[in-house]
């Protein structure tokens, strides 16, 4: 089958309305219940979603974030106390401009300018894999921009995106299209069309998918009218990416019928937004638990050891809370643990498990 660039139609793309309509309620309903709880994430939890962002956008392109040098950056750039970790890299202080400027200034104009801009801030050396590449500008050259994968020699294409000569055409009918398209059709369709449509057109040597993701970030921004990060999308496409490839490819040969690729998007974000709500409750558990200790008297083992435990909620530490792993985590003796458990025990926190002896498990007490 052709590229769906070759098709004489394109850009025009059509889907399965009944489907993709009936899958979009669900979606909206969940974005609404996790809107309604938003004020719960505080800016420490919007913090937290934007170092998993940063790392995980970068990781499904094969690039690996110091994660201290990431914290760093989102520390700085919402004004939050860096917690003594003070690591600078520019990749990554290049990644976490460009996610928060995508979600904070949702209510600024998409300009060939910016999205250029965010391409200089992402690889601030002008390197990518020991590569020098074009920074800044839209590709050029007459080889053409393929994705492979396989040995060398071996090689098997999944993509091959218009040539370079086209690309300038197409970015502008793509920003013409993201002015129309804004308020004219449903917002987390258009965030799907406007990914699908940019990383088809690949217009960039390198770095191509983290700012169709940016683009997927603004666009959901503009649709909420909220510039807070509230989920993290690049989390659940690189937990799923097998799959995300797969409707990608798949939606990239045909005549523009791209149903299974908008139907993936939508429970992907359905997903993500499913994330972000465990997320708030366990925020919520962890202030609930701490306003009802608030004057039980803890030392400063225990309340490291706590804080653990409410982090590794629901599920809990593998094989409970032991002896062992409480003088791993306070370097503490065997007896001073013996001691602090025992005595979060006559506090009603924890609750023993069924072992006994050396076997002795605890977990903490559910409220």
């Amino acid at each position: 089958m052709p590229y769906i660039w070759e098709h004489p139609r394109w850009p025009q793309l059509e889907w399965d309305e009944v489907a993709i309509l009936t899958r979009l309620s669900v979606v909206r309903k969940a974005q609404g219940m996790l809107l309604a709880e938003a004020d719960a994430l505080g800016l420490e939890g919007q913090a937290a979603l934007l170092v998993e962002e940063s790392v995980e956008t970068a990781a499904i392109e094969g690039e690996r974030l110091d994660r201290d040098a990431v914290r760093s950056s989102v520390a700085r750039r919402l004004g939050l106390p860096d917690a003594g970790v003070s690591r600078t890299d520019r990749r990554a202080d290049g990644v976490v401009r460009v996610l928060v400027e995508a979600t904070r200034s949702w209510d600024e104009p998409l300009t060939p300018e910016r999205v250029l801009a965010w391409h200089a801030a992402l690889f601030p050396d002008g390197l990518s894999g020991g590569a020098q590449i074009r920074i800044g500008s839209w590709r050029d050259g007459g080889d053409p921009m393929q994705v492979v994968s396989g040995p060398i020699g071996r090689e098997l294409v999944h993509f091959e995106a218009p040539p370079s000569e086209r690309v300038t055409q197409e970015m502008g009918a793509f920003f013409e299209w993201w002015r129309a398209s804004r308020g004219a059709m449903d917002g987390v369709l258009r965030a799907a069309l406007a990914h699908f449509r940019f990383v088809t057109i690949h217009p960039f040597d390198d770095g191509n998918g983290r700012l169709a993701r940016a683009l997927t970030d603004l666009a959901l921004a503009e649709d909420e009218k909220d510039g807070r990060r509230l989920y993290s999308m690049s989390s659940r496409i690189a937990a799923e990416r097998r799959d995300y490839y797969a409707a990608l490819e798949g939606a990239q040969r045909g005549k523009g019928d791209v149903t299974g690729f908008m139907l993936w998007f939508l429970g992907c974000f359905e997903r993500s937004l499913a994330a972000s709500r465990a997320q708030i409750g366990k925020a919520l558990r962890t202030d609930r638990f701490w306003r009802k200790h608030r004057r039980t008297e803890l030392n400063e083992r225990q309340k490291k050891v706590l804080a653990r435990l409410l982090e590794a909620e629901p599920e809990g530490f593998e094989g409970g809370l032991t002896n062992r792993k409480y003088v791993g985590m306070t370097r503490t003796s065997r007896e001073s643990a013996k001691r602090d458990i025992a005595d979060l025990v006559l506090k009603g926190i924890l609750v023993p498990g069924a072992g006994r002896g050396r076997s002795a498990s605890y977990a903490l007490r559910s409220s």
